[in-house]
């Protein structure tokens, strides 16, 4: 019992004791009984809801002593109702709550001693310590076990991949040692001829080659630094020409791109075809032919200045007195039919319009450059008179 419903018990016995001498009226005595009974009932059912079982106790003692004390019937019939009223019905629920929270309270009190006794001093690690070591982690190139047990063990590493490799330089640009010129020339006329190509070839820059049906008398030392190599073409004797206007050896020139990419030479971009009269702008030809993808196929060239002969051969057809170029993978690819096409185009005049022809075959159209121009002897002796 504790210290407080201890001493609410001594104030109420008090008051009893006071209650009972006091007896100078009969009003007095009834008034001042019942309204004592009323504070004690409003005080009994506080204390029920403190403590139930020293509240039913002390109830119970209490108004057992007013009962005998009382001496009016009426009185003490409102004492006996009272008394009888006491005891609820649910006071065995009220002890089984309680005996649950002591229960719970007990096991928290156990659990709460427990976990004091096993913990340990925390040491907490800065923030800053974490995400060094997170990052060490995912950095490192040592493998992760994401989990292990006893017959497999799952390993992903979280290694940095390695950097991508930089990106290959750019090719450089289209310079004269990825050009390769073929001069179509005659044993008969070379000594002149070859006057022309001493004009714009250049030894030490250029990669050039002069094709002859035979060959010719030697040459002095000059002339072996200042013009190209002379090669030989092949036998073209097998290849049918019926063209009563024209001459065998066109069969020969229009093979001159084909025996040049035999020869096997490296780091070629370009194979640029002409006559022995033919005179190259060498500068302008590269800055033409830097405007092309070499990786293509290309057939770039221009139209005679004659329309005359547009017309009697061709507006499709790059003249070879102009010069034309051909891609490397069209050279190539024109090595591989370039026989055959000839063999089905036995009637054709020169080696310009076999070349157009097989090109047509190989569906690459004539890109046409103003640059390679033809000028014809019409058109020429029409200037000479202005």
């Amino acid at each position: 019992m504790s210290l407080f419903h201890k001493t609410l018990l001594s104030s109420l016995l008090e008051n009893q004791n006071r209650a009972t001498a006091c007896s100078s009226s009969q009003s007095h005595f009834l008034l001042k009984p019942i309204k004592f009974v009323s504070i004690e009932i409003f005080i009994t059912n506080y204390l029920y809801f403190l403590d139930f079982d020293f509240v039913s106790f002390s109830s119970s003692l209490v108004l057992k002593m007013k009962l005998n004390n009382q001496k009016d019937p009426a009185e003490k019939l409102m004492w006996e109702r009272t008394l009888s009223g006491s005891g609820s019905p649910t006071r065995p629920v009220s002890k089984l709550m309680v005996t649950l929270l002591l229960l719970v309270s007990a096991t928290y009190v156990v659990y709460t001693l427990k976990l004091i006794s096993n913990s340990r001093a925390c040491q907490v690690e800065p923030f800053s310590a974490v995400v060094r070591r997170l990052n060490d982690i995912v950095n490192s190139s040592q493998p992760l076990i994401l989990f292990h047990t006893n017959q497999t063990a799952v390993i992903k590493s979280y290694a940095s991949p390695p950097p991508s490799p930089p990106p290959p330089p750019p090719p450089p640009q289209t310079g004269f040692q990825h050009v390769v010129f073929g001069i179509a020339a005659s044993a008969r006329l070379w000594k002149q001829r070859k006057e022309y190509i001493k004009i714009w070839y250049k030894p030490n820059q250029m990669r050039s080659y002069v094709w002859l049906e035979k060959p010719v008398t030697e040459e002095d030392e000059e002339d072996e630094i200042s013009l190209p190599p002379v090669k030989i073409s092949g036998d073209t004797s097998k290849f049918p020409y019926k063209n009563k206007q024209g001459h065998r050896s066109a069969i020969r020139i229009s093979r001159i791109v084909t025996e040049t990419l035999k020869l096997g030479l490296k780091d070629v971009r370009w194979f640029v075809m002409g006559d022995d009269d033919t005179v190259f702008v060498a500068e302008n030809l590269i800055r033409v032919l830097r405007k092309y993808d070499h990786n293509q196929m290309y057939y770039i060239g221009s139209l005679s200045e004659s329309h005359l002969q547009n017309i009697y051969f061709s507006y499709g057809m790059a003249y070879g007195g102009g010069g034309f170029a051909i891609s490397y993978p069209l050279a190539v690819a024109l090595s591989k039919m370039q026989d055959r096409c000839i063999k089905r185009y036995p009637a054709l005049y020169g080696s310009d319009d076999r070349m157009q022809a097989c090109m047509a075959e190989l569906g690459v159209p004539l890109t046409k450059e103003l640059g390679f121009h033809q000028v014809s002897n019409y058109h020429f002796y029409f200037m000479f008179l202005l």
